[in-house]
């Protein structure tokens, strides 16, 4: 650390110290600034701290004292809770919540030892602190002032500062406790300062049980995944240099063989952790490794904390910022290959609580979200480029799933390294019918109010032509489903599901209507009220979007999957990664080949635009959407997937959620299995 920074850091220290035990400030603000003062200590300590050799009681302790706060049981009373913020704080309620949320990143910061970012976040704390001192305390207005000036004067550093994470692996804290830690002594995990949940230790002490061999196979689907991915996408990978190793914590054994099989491959891990800085959060999303989350409500109710400071000129500021930090690692970005990701499963759903109390995005700002979101797909795909990159992700349960964990975790194993070569062959036979019509119809059954008519692109030459991916083990792993990118025009119905999980969020009797290919209408049962209803599906769906299209249709075929969720009962709590193999599903947003479309092929897929993917040829900002959620109907309540001719006769693939056409028998017996169910 510099004589400056060393200077800043001790003057903050010693401030930070005096409000722990004085009485400077009048009520109800005083609480707010000695809770405050007091963690920023604890904090600061573990920044000091020179060597990390605490015992595992001691980590243990550490760690649930730095998260308690924010557990269910406390958080009622935590300024984390806008709620409560504003019951004790009265209209002072907002800033302060998201005071208390940038603040949080100080633990990270003390782990990694990230001076500059734990005194500029100190600093801030105590500039507040400080106008509250004076006679006559300043003004919401003012308090919101300083925050954005906060988050203003250092975007810049925080930009560079996160893209520099994502490209160069010389910034390699993660890398280095994963590949130099002894992973039988379970501290390492309390190295990251992230939340250690018992999901966290569960996942690291099952994988201890297992054999390398069986530690390298697991990493070897999933590395051999994103090598195919570059493969079967046409795509050069000996160009590239680094993969974004992305994962939860508990996984370190099959990080550490996925780490030593790319580098075989020519391939240096690059692994950051998830953003902590305002600049940098968007939506409750985590992007990069991640522990525990000691309460999702927390993480939802400051996922627009932006809009404090979300106008014209910090769009502007942010997208600058940007473009400089890509060109000043210009080099690193160009040689990276893109994000291997190992998701997890398996936590109690959650449905989350709507608060008032919380920052929301006018309407302007969601507008400029949607261009900020835009133009930074832009800037990144200029530097990391869509048709050069690809990715891979594969998924696996953690301990709260239940107490079959083992077994399903070795179930999962097994789905993940299916027959690809026997799904790949029944595909074909699906996309050979499929090929033969230009329009397919869907509908529920059971109380599923589904009704679809999709219009698939006219193919000139089916020899040499078709409509569909069949999608295989690679980028998505397990197999398998078929799909496309409709037609928007003739495209439309009502898309109905009783029960979905996206993004970790739960969605009741979900409806979207479409036309022309668009959402033009949306529903769910979430809420007491319409108006709650609508705005949930804004958020977590259409991202603030006036209209999205349906970028995929597609058929899910692994049977397999979907029996093993059933016999376990876990339907509701697996990722889209494999409930999208678990019946038909349509993704809005953005195309499957988004930003990649004129990546060549072997017979020619002609589905890789629509309507509003093609605009790129005229104005890229017209052409994508930055998000592609697919939304699956399970076949328990699929009525029946049928292709329709131009006579009027139709074809069906499947009827009452089994598969019914020639040559795809194959795929109903694991429903007659009685082994799996």
């Amino acid at each position: 650390m510099d004589e400056w920074l060393q200077e800043r850091y001790s003057l903050a220290k010693g401030r930070i110290s005096e409000i722990c035990t004085e009485d400077t400030v009048r009520q109800p603000f005083a609480d707010f600034f000695r809770k405050t003062a007091g963690f920023l200590k604890k904090t600061g300590e573990i920044l000091e701290r020179q060597t990390e050799d605490l015992t595992l009681e001691e980590y243990q302790k550490e760690n649930r004292e730095l998260y308690e706060e924010l557990f269910p049981e406390n958080y009622g009373t935590s300024y984390g809770n806008p709620a409560y913020a504003q019951e004790m704080l009265g209209e002072y309620g907002k800033p302060f919540t998201f005071l208390f949320a940038e603040l949080r990143g100080s633990i990270p910061y003390a782990y990694e030892k990230k001076w500059w970012d734990y005194i500029v976040g100190a600093e801030l704390f105590l500039e507040i602190h400080s106008a509250f001192c004076e006679e006559e305390i300043p003004s919401v207005k003012n308090v919101q002032e300083i925050l954005r000036s906060y988050v203003n004067d250092y975007c810049q550093d925080m930009m560079e500062q996160r893209i520099a994470e994502g490209v160069d692996p010389g910034r390699d804290f993660a890398v280095r406790i994963v590949m130099d830690s002894d992973l039988d002594d379970l501290r390492y995990l309390y190295r990251y300062g992230e939340y250690v949940s018992s999901n966290e230790t569960g996942v690291a002490m099952f994988l201890a049980g297992l054999s390398q061999d069986e530690i390298d196979s697991m990493a070897r689907t999933y590395t051999e995944g994103y090598r195919i991915g570059f493969i079967n996408g046409r795509k050069d990978i000996s160009k590239k240099k680094t993969v974004n190793i992305r994962y939860n914590l508990g996984f370190e054994r099959m990080v550490r063989a996925a780490v030593l099989q790319f580098r075989q491959m020519g391939l240096e891990p690059v692994i950051y952790r998830h953003a902590s800085h305002a600049v940098n959060r968007g939506g409750n999303a985590r992007i990069g490794f991640t522990g525990g989350i000691a309460n999702p409500q927390y993480d939802y109710d400051h996922r627009q904390d932006s809009a404090l400071f979300l106008d014209s000129d910090f769009v502007k500021r942010k997208l600058r910022s940007m473009q400089t930090a890509y060109e000043k690692y210009r080099d690193l970005a160009d040689v990276h290959g893109g994000p291997a990701c190992i998701e997890t499963f398996g936590e109690e759903p959650f449905s989350p609580q709507a608060k008032p109390e919380a920052w929301t995005l006018t309407e302007a700002q969601q507008k400029l979200k949607v261009e900020l979101d835009n133009e930074s797909g832009q800037i990144v795909n200029r530097y990391i480029k869509g048709d050069e990159r690809s990715f891979t992700i594969i998924a696996y349960p953690v301990p709260e799933i239940g107490e079959k964990f083992p077994e399903i975790f070795r179930e999962i194993v097994k789905i993940n390294t299916l027959d690809y070569k026997l799904y790949e062959r029944i595909q074909q036979t699906i996309i050979e019918t499929l090929d033969t019509c230009q329009w397919v119809e869907i509908k529920g059954r059971d109380g599923n109010e589904t009704d679809l008519i999709i219009h698939l692109h006219t193919l000139e030459d089916v020899t040499k032509q078709t409509n569909f991916e069949n999608c295989v083990a690679d980028v998505n792993i397990p197999v398998g489903e078929v799909f496309t990118s409709p037609e928007l025009a003739g495209t439309g119905g009502v898309l109905h599901v009783k029960k979905v999980y996206l993004n970790g969020l739960q969605f009741r009797d979900l409806k979207l209507v479409f036309d022309c290919g668009q959402v033009i209408d949306y529903s769910c049962s979430n809420f007491e009220s319409e108006e709650e209803n609508r705005a949930y599906i804004e958020d977590n769906i259409l991202f603030h979007h006036r209209k999205l299209p349906m970028g995929e249709f597609a058929i899910g075929t692994n049977t397999t999957a979907y029996v093993a969720a059933e016999k376990y009962g876990i339907g509701d709590k697996l990722p889209i990664l494999i409930a999208e193999k678990m019946g038909p599903h349509f993704a809005v947003g953005d195309t499957c080949y988004s930003w990649a479309e004129d990546t060549a092929d072997g017979r020619e897929i002609i589905a890789r635009d629509n309507e509003i993917s093609i605009l790129r040829k005229e104005d890229i900002s017209l052409a994508y959407y930055g998000c592609h959620t697919d939304i699956t109907i399970p076949y328990e309540e699929l009525g029946s997937i049928r292709v329709i001719h131009e006579d009027g006769e139709t074809t069906s693939i499947i009827e009452n959620g089994r598969f019914v056409l020639p040559g795809t028998e194959e795929l109903n017996r694991p429903f007659e299995d009685t082994s799996l169910r």
